[in-house]
């Protein structure tokens, strides 16, 4: 059983009270997934979230005639799977460990119940959570700045 203290100091949780760490640890378990291992495929059902505690993940969108390209790499104190906060709860991308990974794997649909019993929860969490995908979207935006910068600008 995964303890409520082993979730601090993980920026995606870092809104939460011990209380509210304790609720997300009851949902939580330790996983593995080894290298090349396909996590989840993009259209499959969201079910599951995981905080990488080592090891990478590549996010992948598929581009017809060109197969699956690499979009993000995620590590260690990454957040992997938002799609189960959101209606339809369909993944948007797909998830292959890159090497060898450690994560916690959270029961998505306990923690939607936790959420909805308890709405103080639900807006730190999902406060939380957010902030951390506002983070992931800056970074892909810097990122295609400089694949899209004009030559002249280097």
């Amino acid at each position: 059983m995964i303890a409520g203290a082993q979730l601090r100091g993980f920026a995606a949780l870092a809104r939460l009270d011990d209380r509210e760490l304790e609720l997300v640890a009851r949902t939580a378990r330790e996983t593995t997934f080894g290298a090349r291992q396909r996590i989840f495929s993009e259209g499959d059902p969201a079910l599951g979230c995981w905080l990488i505690t080592a090891g990478h993940i590549a996010l992948q969108v598929g581009v017809p005639g060109r197969g699956d390209l690499v979009v993000q790499t995620l590590a260690g104190g990454d957040l992997l799977g938002w799609s189960w906060l959101v209606p339809p709860y369909r993944w948007h991308f797909a998830a292959t460990a890159v090497d060898a990974v450690s994560a916690y794997e959270f029961d998505t649909e306990m923690l939607r119940a936790q959420a909805d019993a308890d709405p103080g929860f639900g807006y730190h969490l999902a406060l939380g959570l957010v902030e951390q995908l506002v983070a992931r979207l800056q970074n892909t935006r810097a990122r295609l700045l400089d694949l899209y910068a004009s030559p002249h600008d280097r």
